[in-house]
């Protein structure tokens, strides 16, 4: 419990902070935008490459580890997807409700409790989910996101208006530049590494600032709350479920990855998914209070599985 609060509380603080900002008029709705676009184009990409380029071809050949927790973000995906579809949801808002339910907040929470709980040795496993999570489920979502938002009569001048959309994407090009300099083996300069550390230090803090300036300035519908009660039960509940049994019983999973790869997959949601919602407008409200709520909920069921698995 005291691990998990410690990563927790300052979330919280974060969110409370925006919201404070956001009732006392301090940030206004056109700030909440412009600090969103910062996270989106400069801090989010600069952590993201950041992370990736630190990725080692050994780590990158953990297929065990790599497929059983790709697999239970596969499977929430498809069944956040697919009951998002069922209400009646377009299929770009049900991409961003299948991301929130699969997408873990493994860069702010998952690397610290790791080191916290399994100690040094446990890094490389957030670092690789890490890399799912934030490169090749987001570019799942975004693709699917375009591909919707970009549907046309010809299918070939819809193809060319998302590729187009995804190769100018700083969300997917960070990721794989990083990925490719981690694989190269060459290392960043130290003053490109600060530049980018400090840049990407900030994705996080703004993030959670603006889900609490949404909150102040928008609030959350209370008709949202049978999604946002899916949502986290996916989230903290199925994805965990899914991942160990994947990795206890259908992958050959060393202990030093297995029981990582559990608890990076009960994590409450990351901020990512909110940037995205607010940049294409599809149902912010939702997104930030699942990722609210689902931070509450977490300091119970995230301490139980710290118990059985430490």
């Amino acid at each position: 419990m005291h691990a998990v609060l410690n990563a927790a509380v300052p979330i919280f603080a974060l969110i409370l902070t925006g919201y404070l900002c956001g009732r006392a008029g301090v940030l206004s709705p056109a700030a909440t935008d412009s600090l969103n676009r910062f996270a989106v184009y400069l801090a989010l990409p600069a952590l993201m490459f950041l992370a990736m380029s630190r990725i080692t071809p050994g780590e990158a050949a953990q297929v065990g580890f790599a497929l059983a927790f790709a697999g239970g973000i596969a499977i929430t995906f498809a069944l956040g997807f697919a009951l998002s579809r069922w209400r009646g949801h377009r299929v770009a808002t049900a991409s961003i409700e299948a991301l929130d339910a699969s997408y873990s907040n493994v860069g702010f929470m998952g690397i610290p409790l790791c080191l916290l709980v399994f100690g040094a040795d446990s890094l490389p496993a957030a670092v690789i989910a890490t890399l799912f999570t934030a490169s090749v489920l987001f570019l799942a979502a975004i693709t699917i996101i375009e591909v919707d938002l970009h549907r046309g009569v010809s299918s070939w001048l819809t193809a060319r208006k998302v590729g187009r959309a995804l190769i100018r994407n700083p969300l997917l090009l960070a990721p794989l530049a990083g990925f490719a300099v981690g694989l190269s083996g060459l290392g960043l300069l130290d003053p490109v590494e600060r530049f980018v550390s400090l840049l990407g230090g900030a994705a996080s803090p703004c993030a959670l600032v603006c889900i609490g300036l949404f909150l102040a300035q928008e609030s959350v519908a209370a008709s949202d709350a049978p999604s946002i009660g899916t949502l986290v039960g996916l989230k903290l509940l199925v994805q965990p479920a899914v991942t160990a049994l994947l990795v206890f019983y259908v992958f050959h999973v060393p202990s030093a990855w297995s029981r990582p790869a559990v608890l990076l997959s009960a994590l409450p949601i990351g901020t990512g998914p909110f940037t995205i919602a607010k940049l294409y407008g599809l149902r912010p409200g939702v997104t930030s209070g699942a990722i609210l709520i689902s931070h509450v909920v977490s300091v119970v069921t995230v301490s139980v599985l710290v118990a059985l698995l430490a």
